[in-house]
């Protein structure tokens, strides 16, 4: 979800503007945005955001406007993006698209503001070198931190003054304990050692959030994949999902310069792109 759309959806709703939500809900094979991309518009035609350009975005432009006049609260629409076959939208990506259509009034914006104003939530595993340096970068990009780890000594409010919360696990075994993750929560994984980043992942992979990374190398990343198909039965698309190495291709080296790479990949999450694909 892009910070941008909703600073200005905040803003329609203190004016007393009405507008309409467009938000992808469920996508298939390839498609141009993933499930989580959402613009608005306004009725003058104003548009801010995108699920994904192209025909798609023009037809769900109409949708948009065509709930201005009939005000109904939502109504979802089914794309094929493709140039062949009934329904198809004449689009070359050969996947398809479930889009959300909501007419949110201004003077009654409760069911938005409970769906969609909701703070993200990174939960950083590890509170080492790296997490010291990401977690403030975090905070100044309006993410909720929460720092978790198996030492007391690293986990601790004199490292971590301005997160939302700082954990002591008895061990990663146990990983989330008393946390409950929605798909707003961002798990990022940077404990100190390959067993413990094993034991956050193994039970990370299976939990509802927005994003979930790893730090460490492809060859290491691999060798824990292979323990959970063996163990767990994981799937390769399950392991797909995991953005391991974590961050963007920088060439990083500092933990520092690590944890910009972090943050850059998370707000293309957020902002509904991957840039993998």
């Amino acid at each position: 979800m892009s910070d941008k759309v909703l600073y200005h959806a905040r803003d329609f709703l203190e004016n007393g503007r009405d507008f309409v939500v467009a938000r992808i809900l469920e996508t298939e094979g390839s498609t141009p945005r993933k499930k989580g991309a959402w613009m608005i518009a306004t009725e003058d035609g104003q548009f801010i955001g995108t699920i994904g350009g192209g025909k798609i975005e023009a037809i769900t432009q109409e949708h948009c406007m065509e709930a201005f006049k009939t005000k109904e609260p939502s109504k979802v629409f089914h794309y094929k993006l493709d140039t062949e076959g009934e329904d198809a939208i004449n689009m070359g990506c050969g996947g398809d698209a479930n889009v959300l259509v909501e007419y949110i009034d201004a003077k009654h914006p409760e069911k938005f503001v409970e769906e969609y104003d909701k703070p993200t939530t990174a939960y950083i595993y590890g509170a080492g070198h790296v997490a010291l340096a990401l977690e403030p970068i975090l905070r100044f990009v309006d993410f909720k931190t929460v720092v978790i780890d198996d030492r007391a000594e690293y986990a601790n409010r004199e490292r971590f003054p301005d997160a939302e919360d700082v954990i002591v696990l008895d061990s990663f075994e146990d990983s989330f304990k008393d946390i409950e993750t929605d798909e707003n929560s961002y798990i990022v994984i940077v404990t100190r050692g390959h067993m413990g980043d094993y034991d956050v992942l193994k039970q990370a992979i299976k939990k509802k959030r927005a994003y979930l990374g790893m730090i460490g190398s492809r060859k290491k990343n691999e060798t824990l994949y292979q323990m959970l198909r063996d163990e767990y039965g994981v799937t390769d698309e399950e392991i797909y999902n995991v953005h391991a190495p974590i961050g963007l291709e920088i060439h990083s080296e500092t933990p520092e310069e690590i944890a910009i790479s972090i943050v850059g990949e998370m707000i293309n999450a957020r902002a509904g792109f991957d840039d993998r694909k």
